[in-house]
């Protein structure tokens, strides 16, 4: 996942074809929704889109925050039936992608625009609360892995900040994976404290970073998982740059070992479909729902 400029180019973005919304099958596990990652600026047509592809969940981005559509939000996911999972709430300033620039430019932990990205999360936060999406979702940065590293402690500070705001309305945290070890990202979650921080597993990221082989790491953030971003990627092979994306199932990330570690946890959340290539086409989702539901009704037998 990155900026929420970028998201309207996601698979949420391309032209869907209308059609009857697919029910799930009765195999799959009823707690297990599949999802797409989609901007929700016009939510009547855009959500729509989301339920005539046969999915159940969305993550959702907004450019402007406003009461006005955050009511029509509610309106459009009650409509539709969906399960809204995350906002994701980033910005504003430069975010670079890559392993070079990334640490001075992602999230919290660089100083510039930290308190201009906590006063956008705090917005994010409300209109959670006034939509009735459960949690305000984004990359925080790469957190330190030296817990005595002064931007650590800032950053923890910074997100005891935000967590706190976000759990005075209900609203819970999730830190996007990725630009942190496992191990990192569970230190900050129980450093930071406040109960309501929880993670959207990105197991490309993971691989793309270079931080993680994405089956081990769910055996240290597994009962954090809260929803899982179905996307694939290989390991960086230029230490500047992050690792390429690919179509799932031809990278790095064993979905089936994955999902079968959360069955073991009683995983109760989503699974999101997100894809940052040229191959981002209704498509390509189609063809990885089918995939996803492949794995997901083996694994319920």
């Amino acid at each position: 996942m990155r900026s929420a400029a970028l998201l309207g180019a996601l698979p949420g973005a391309v032209s869907l074809v209308p059609g009857r919304a697919v029910r799930r099958k009765d195999k799959m596990p009823k707690n297990i929704l599949l999802g797409l990652i989609r901007s929700a600026n016009n939510p009547e047509e855009d959500l729509k889109a989301v339920r005539d592809m046969g999915l159940g969940a969305c993550q959702l981005s907004v450019d402007t925050y406003s009461p006005e559509l955050a009511t029509r939000v509610a309106a459009a996911l009650q409509r539709y039936e969906l399960r809204p999972v995350s906002l994701i709430c980033m910005g504003p300033g430069v975010y670079r992608w890559n392993l070079k620039e990334g640490p001075s430019t992602i999230g919290l932990v660089p100083r510039e625009n930290r308190p201009a990205r906590m006063a956008r999360l705090r917005q994010g936060i409300e209109f959670c609360k006034d939509a009735g999406i459960p949690a305000v979702h984004a990359h925080f940065g790469f957190i330190p892995e030296d817990p005595k590293d002064v931007l650590y402690a800032e950053f923890i500070a910074a997100m005891k900040e935000v967590a706190a705001y976000a759990l005075e309305r209900g609203v819970d945290v999730l830190f996007e994976t990725g630009q942190e070890t496992p191990v990192t990202l569970l230190r900050a979650i129980q450093d930071i404290g406040t109960g309501n921080l929880f993670v959207n597993y990105d197991p490309a990221n993971l691989v793309m970073y270079g931080k993680a082989n994405p089956v081990d790491g769910l055996k240290i953030l597994g009962k954090h998982v809260r929803s899982l971003h179905a996307k694939d990627g290989l390991y960086p092979v230029d230490p500047h740059e992050l690792g390429r994306e690919v179509p799932i199932p031809t990278g790095e990330v064993n979905f089936p070992a994955m999902l079968s570690i959360l069955k073991r946890l009683d995983f109760r959340g989503s699974i999101i479909i997100e894809c940052e290539l040229a191959e981002s086409t209704s498509g390509y989702i189609t063809k990885t729902k089918g995939y996803l539901e492949k794995i997901i009704s083996a694994d319920a037998r």
